[in-house]
């Protein structure tokens, strides 16, 4: 299996290497080891969906009506 930083996997997910990180302590990248202070992300793994976007979505929504 190959694997990415957790710079690599920010680029290719569009979101910040401390999110990356975030997802990682979290437990919500399947696959994920941890090498010192590295974390290494299995290239196929998917971006975790991000639940304050949710949260933002329903206020939003919620403003709207």
């Amino acid at each position: 299996m190959k694997y990415i930083s957790a710079l690599e996997a920010a680029e290719k997910w569009g979101v910040t290497v401390r999110r990356v990180q975030t997802f990682c302590e979290q437990g919500r990248v399947k696959g994920q080891k941890r090498f010192g202070r590295m974390w290494m992300i299995p290239e196929n793994a998917e971006k975790p969906s991000d639940p304050r976007n949710i949260r933002r979505q329903a206020q939003q929504a919620e403003n709207r009506n």
